[in-house]
């Protein structure tokens, strides 16, 4: 055999192998010793790149609860008064953008409630309890658009600021420009749903076209967080270690014929590590026992209700706690999307979420870590004024609301404003992209600066030439 087919078998073996993190990690590491690259200010580099923030930041980490779906933004954050005024009778505000115009109907009222909230006087639906106490902790933000009535179009938009699939999204972005802070944990932690996928899957956490170092790591709910990661039970000590050292040979070699040169490799092999890691990290960082009675009523999981979106958050500051950069928590399929029984379902799905998501906030501002961790709560889109069918909102581009806590954001502070009836942003209007070029901008990174090479041009989140992204100062602290 030549010594390129060696080589190339010996390659291919590996790479079969690659399905074991654990073993091929713990091997290379124990016969190496490599310790992960690190950047300036203690920052670990993934993959070998130079991570460097633009400004000082503000804040150091994010926490998205994402809610899949579109929230009914005038029944939960942005109180219509005409709503009811006019309820049954047709909508008397001009054309409206409707998805499905066959089932268009009359005004719709708003069921539920409005009353200030806090010293702040921000004026939340009865739905919110949990939210009204941190009415002063938050940023609402009442004039957020977007570029699609779609759900997959304007999700994408709302996590890679494109319509396009197979786009870097925030996530990814954010450890691109600003590496990590641990190097036993995934820098990028998305906390899946135990009920399934959301819509769109895996897109929602992609890297896109950045290096797959950058993507998302699920982590799931039970035993087995992470797949593949401890060593396969009936193997014994003596093959185990057999194996190990076979498999740090191996590494050893292709390191040396390939990453000098080769950054995929270099990231394999980055990626391999941070699997050896996260062994001992994972567990612990999962594993609830050590919190306090108190911690574990704030998020709700003495509460069949909201135990399970609960013991998420938890996690989530957890991973913070521990320097984690980005987290994300999604919902299966696509539930705040209320096209029936628009009533009935915001009742269930607040239930669930409300207490978990303000008991975060609170947590982290108790623990001193509210003041440079980005907690974002948001769905791509809003809804209409006018029923679909009997009891439904249909999607609604043109206005939906979302709150933002810490990280420099403007406590107690709502901003912006829709028409009379919920439809339309007509007071300061925030898009998708302005609202990404400030949070960025709470990184310490410029939107217009953080660019990778792709097609011929400087690809970014925002796009800012062609979008026309700007922060937004008045969001701002």
């Amino acid at each position: 055999m030549t010594p390129m087919h060696d080589a190339l078998s010996r390659r291919g073996f590996l790479e079969r192998s690659a399905g074991n993190l654990g073993l091929l990690a713990l091997g290379h590491l124990l016969a190496s010793g490599r310790p992960a690259a690190a950047g300036s200010a203690g920052r670990i580099v993934p993959g070998g790149a130079v991570p460097t923030a633009h400004r000082r930041p503000k804040a150091r980490a994010v926490i998205s609860l994402f809610q899949h779906g579109g929230p009914s933004q005038m029944d939960l954050f942005d109180p219509k008064p005409a709503l009811n005024r006019w309820d049954g009778k047709p909508y008397p505000g001009g054309d409206l953008e409707v998805h499905f115009n066959q089932q268009a109907g009359n005004v719709l009222g708003a069921p539920f409630a409005f009353r200030p909230r806090g010293q702040c006087g921000m004026e939340l639906s009865e739905l919110l309890p949990h939210t009204g106490s941190i009415a002063d902790d938050i940023t609402l933000v009442r004039s957020m658009t977007t570029g699609s009535v779609d759900h997959e179009s304007a999700l994408r938009i709302l996590h890679t600021g494109r319509f396009l699939a197979g786009l870097p999204t925030l996530g990814s972005w954010v450890l691109y420009g600003l590496g990590s802070e641990n190097e036993n944990l995934p820098a990028y932690v998305v906390l899946a749903d135990p009920g399934g996928l959301p819509v769109d899957g895996e897109r929602n956490w992609s890297s896109g076209f950045l290096p797959a170092v950058y993507q998302g790591t699920p982590f799931r709910s039970g035993k087995t967080p992470v797949f593949h990661l401890q060593t396969p039970t009936g193997i014994p000590a003596d093959a185990r270690r057999n194996q190990l050292d076979f498999l740090a040979r191996l590494g050893r070699h292709q390191a040396a014929l390939h990453a000098p040169d080769n950054s995929e490799w270099q990231a394999r092999i980055a990626q391999f590590e941070t699997a050896a890691r996260m062994q001992g990290a994972v567990p612990e960082v999962m594993d609830l026992s050590g919190e306090s009675a108190a911690t574990r009523r704030l998020y709700g999981l003495d509460h069949p209700v909201t135990a399970e979106y609960g013991r998420r958050c938890l996690i989530a500051r957890r991973l913070v706690e521990r320097g984690v950069r980005f987290v994300q928590l999604f919902l299966s399929g696509q539930p705040w999307d209320t096209h029936d029984k628009n009533a009935e379902r915001l009742k269930g799905l607040c239930a669930m979420t409300d207490q978990p998501s303000a008991a975060l906030v609170q947590d982290l501002k108790a623990r001193g870590l509210l003041e440079d961790t980005i907690v974002l709560w948001t769905g791509e889109f809003g809804r209409l004024p006018i029923s679909q069918g009997k009891d439904g909102r249909d999607h609604n581009r043109h206005a939906f609301s979302l709150w933002v806590a810490g990280g420099g954001f403007k406590a107690g502070h709502v901003h912006g404003a829709t028409d009379e009836f919920g439809y339309q942003s007509v007071q300061d209007v925030v898009s998708v992209h302005d609202f990404h070029a400030t949070l960025l901008g709470q990184l310490g990174l410029d939107h217009t600066a953080l660019h990778f090479p792709h097609e011929g041009r400087e690809a970014s989140l925002t796009d800012a030439e062609v979008t026309g992204a700007r922060p937004v100062p008045a969001l701002l602290a």
